[in-house]
């Protein structure tokens, strides 16, 4: 079973004699929650023969709820779309939420889109879900609901990281404490910066260290800003390399920057979409005096760069 985006309700078809198992949720980070949540999905989909579907959101409903104080994205849409598939085959529904699905109220999402729509058999969700006009649709909520319009609730306990349930607002809060490879425990797999390349200043090609200047999305929460071993997809291929975040001192326009140099890998790709996934963090970001000296630096973070890569420390989705 391969996995399918679907990008809109009025898109969505259901399959002709099948009702589903879904799942529900912003699925922001796609965590170590996440993942159970998705595995009892696929698990209650083969048991019981029926076609599983994970539905989530464009944009991140606070967008829309409360606009001045929206997160930063663990995983844009666009990211969840490359990522989704390592931990789940079915449906992906996205749906658009605007006005009408931030004003709809818990039943009538029950009915006229899990129900009427989607056909749904089980939905599983986390133990903390929340759904509808205001949040209003609890779990205790769904087990009500679910009797009504005869459907099974299944909720899932969470999942505990150093004696504290894992969570998107956890792991954005632990990534803003600079405590990045907890933020990475936590996920439980690389964190993805997906971009298009474009032109930066051309610095690190006159200093020795060429880069790919990644275009990313205007939403991402970034990692905080320092110097990184990472490894990158372009072009079909996996390399290795070390990466820079942050507002680079040598460029007069103020901007946060990711950029990176992959070991070996020079070619023109201006354009050409990307995944850069930092991987350990190296040391903050810092201001030189001269590139001759911020040369030098680069040359010492290679060396620790390459001495984990020598380690075999580089982890995959």
């Amino acid at each position: 079973m391969s996995t399918e985006f679907i990008r809109g309700l009025q898109n969505y078809r259901p399959v002709a004699g099948k009702r589903t198992v879904a799942t529900l949720g912003t699925f922001d980070g796609i965590h170590r929650g996440h993942q159970e949540i998705l595995r009892r999905v696929r698990l209650a989909a083969t048991n019981l023969g029926v076609r599983p579907v994970l539905i989530t959101f464009h944009p991140h409903p606070r967008v829309i709820v409360s606009p001045d104080d929206a997160p930063g994205l663990l995983t844009t849409t666009e990211e969840k779309e490359r990522f989704i598939p390592h931990f789940f085959e079915g449906c992906v529904l996205v749906l658009d939420f605007d006005d009408t699905l931030k004003n709809m109220c818990a039943e009538d999402f029950v009915k006229e889109v899990l129900v009427e729509k989607i056909r749904i058999m089980k939905l599983i969700v986390g133990y903390d879900h929340g759904f509808g006009k205001n949040r209003e649709g609890s779990t205790s909520i769904l087990q009500v609901l679910s009797k009504t319009h005869a459907f099974e609730v299944e909720v899932v306990d969470p999942v505990f990281c150093g004696g504290r349930p894992v969570s998107s607002s956890r792991i954005r809060k632990t990534m803003a404490n600079c405590k990045y490879a907890e933020a990475l425990d936590l996920l439980g797999h690389d964190y993805a910066i997906f971009g298009t390349v474009e032109r930066g200043i051309g610095l690190g090609h006159k200093i020795g260290y060429p880069t790919v200047n990644v275009k990313y999305g205007h939403r991402k929460l970034l990692p905080p800003q320092g110097v990184y071993a990472c490894w990158a997809q372009v072009e079909g291929q996996e390399i290795n390399g070390m990466m820079f975040i942050g507002q680079n001192h040598f460029n007069s326009v103020p901007t946060i920057t990711v950029e990176a140099n992959l070991f070996g890998f020079d070619r023109d790709i201006y354009g050409q979409e990307i995944i850069v996934y930092p991987t350990h963090y190296i040391r903050e970001n810092r201001k030189f005096s001269s590139t001759s000296s911020l040369a030098e630096q680069i040359q010492i973070d290679k060396n620790q760069v390459l001495e984990i890569i020598s380690k075999g420390e580089k982890q995959c989705l």
